[in-house]
């Protein structure tokens, strides 16, 4: 198989963190024998020299006329957008760029970058996100966009838009699962050094992301809780490692994550699963015992929520030595966690 094409479009004013995420984490995805899985390339409105937010400027070889082979095109975030970020207006030159997109191309948005597709038309009807410092902004401008501010990424088939900076990194390994599955996902991450997986639910902006100094964290309970999945977990244990009171523990865990206890472990309940399924022929009652979910019938409710699909679609999709997968995947878990067990 061709390596799927992704092409960044860089425009003036980029910001070039954003502009190297798809090359790292696209172009370290490789098949069992070691090809690659993506090739990627840059374009600019014109080849040369394109002006950064930085002191430095990038040389970009191709113009827009690659955007027509692109499998993918990945635009990243730019601080000079003019019109687009202003009057919600493609220039001329932007506009007849994006002409050379042909239709099924997959669009994805790196932050500000999501600018540009919803002032070409591409978010119409579409949930997506931005900067949190810029959703409201966003919304008044393109009100034809579900915007949903407090999320990480969103994933609505072939439009996929992301928040600011590292939720790039977030989105771009959520397309390296959603395409291969989430052993080479996790391979990328591992040679990223980031996490192998961050939901596109999970809240962007947390008000105290960082812990008060005088509070420990609960990374003993989270590491405690990773190696006891398969086995029945209550708030109490969890606390019980951070030598704190369940409702301290409970308010901590909420701060530093975003989330609920139970809804964390769930996601890490589903995220093993995933493993389980690509890579083990077990079956179903035992995946679902090995991850906690105790019966096939509950494994199945909770990867459906999460996934869109059934068990038994997701290994026949992504089983080991079966190639690129081509699964749709929802904006992150909806499941309701419940209680923690």
């Amino acid at each position: 198989m061709e390596p799927h094409r992704v092409v960044v479009l860089a425009l003036t004013g980029l910001l070039p963190f954003e502009l190297g995420i798809p090359h790292r984490i696209f172009g370290r995805a490789k098949d069992p024998a070691g090809r690659p899985l993506y090739e990627i390339l840059t374009c600019g409105l014109a080849p040369g020299p394109v002006r950064t937010d930085a002191d430095f400027a990038v040389h970009v070889e191709h113009g827009p006329e690659l955007l027509a082979t692109a499998d993918t095109v990945v635009v990243p975030a730019s601080h000079e957008l003019g019109p687009v970020h202003e009057h919600g207006t493609l220039t001329a030159e932007l506009a007849a760029a994006l002409t050379h997109i042909r239709p099924g191309t997959r669009l994805v948005s790196i932050c500000t970058g999501g600018y540009v597709l919803a002032a070409a038309g591409y978010l119409d009807g579409h949930r997506a996100t931005t900067h949190w410092a810029y959703a409201e902004h966003f919304q008044g401008l393109f009100p034809a966009v579900r915007v949903d501010a407090g999320v990480l990424y969103t994933d609505d088939g072939d439009v996929l838009t992301s928040a600011g900076v590292a939720a790039g990194i977030d989105l771009c390994l959520h397309i390296v699962r959603r395409d291969h599955g989430a052993a080479v996902a996790n391979d990328v991450a591992r040679r990223t050094v980031v996490p192998p997986h961050r939901d596109g639910g999970q809240a962007q902006f947390i008000e105290r992301p960082v812990p008060e100094p005088q509070l420990a964290s609960t990374t003993a309970a989270r590491a405690w809780v990773l190696d006891r999945l398969h086995e029945p977990l209550r708030l109490s244990d969890l606390a019980r490692q951070e030598a704190v009171s369940v409702r301290t523990f409970t308010r901590r865990f909420r701060e530093e994550s975003g989330v609920s206890p139970g809804e964390w472990i769930t996601r890490q309940r589903v995220e093993r699963a995933r493993q389980l399924l690509e890579q083990t022929d077990l079956p179903m009652e035992q995946v679902a015992r090995e991850t906690g979910f105790g019966t096939a019938q509950s494994l199945r409710k909770h990867v459906q929520a999460a996934l869109g699909v059934s068990p038994t679609a997701y290994r026949r999709t992504f089983k080991a030595g079966n190639g690129a997968g081509t699964l749709p995947s929802p904006d992150g878990p909806s499941v309701d966690a419940g209680p923690v067990h």
